[in-house]
């Protein structure tokens, strides 16, 4: 039995959940999201919570059932409270900047790294060595910052690059003569 799975999922105030066709459409203050929720689950609006069942009791269906559940929990909180993740660029010269739609980074390039900003997402800076993205969805949030530190991850010997916040970086010790 799925330990995640069984739990039902409540609806917060503000936020409208309804399912047709094996499709999960919500609406909130921070957005909307569509799911559409594999045939192996059962799904149910009761009384403002949401229930999951597997349809049958083999190992895909059960591994689906906690898989839904969990996709469609992150989305609902995330109409309702934005999630938020903060970059510290670490190394000298290392800054960050929005100009318009865009995140200009200067990582000791000899250009600079210009993103494009989704439009789903938000993002600023609180300093010009970190970079703040929030948005209402928890993949989306993760998928740009991880593409921001793909620019420069962080390196174990000096501890510098794009590190997120709370992450702990692994230190080496140098050469020794």
């Amino acid at each position: 039995m799925s330990r995640i799975g069984k739990h039902p999922i409540n609806i917060p105030a503000g936020v409208n959940v309804t399912f047709n066709n094996g499709v999960l459409v919500g609406k909130g203050k921070n957005g909307e999201f569509e799911f559409k929720v594999h045939e192996v689950v059962k799904t149910e609006l009761v009384d403002g919570k949401i229930i999951f069942k597997p349809t049958s009791d083999d190992k895909f269906a059960r591994a689906m059932w906690g898989t839904c559940r969990s996709i469609v929990a992150k989305a609902i909180d995330g109409l309702s409270t934005l999630f938020v993740k903060k970059v510290n660029l670490v190394g000298v010269g290392y800054k960050a900047s929005v100009q318009g739609k865009n995140l200009v980074m200067q990582l000791g390039y000899s250009h600079d790294v210009v993103i494009e900003i989704p439009s789903d997402l938000k993002v600023a800076c609180e300093s010009p060595t970190t970079v703040v993205v929030s948005g209402a969805n928890k993949q989306r949030v993760g998928e740009l910052i991880k593409q921001l530190q793909a620019y420069r991850p962080p390196e174990p010997y000096k501890g510098k690059g794009v590190i997120i916040e709370g992450q702990y970086v692994y230190r080496k010790e140098g050469k020794k003569k």
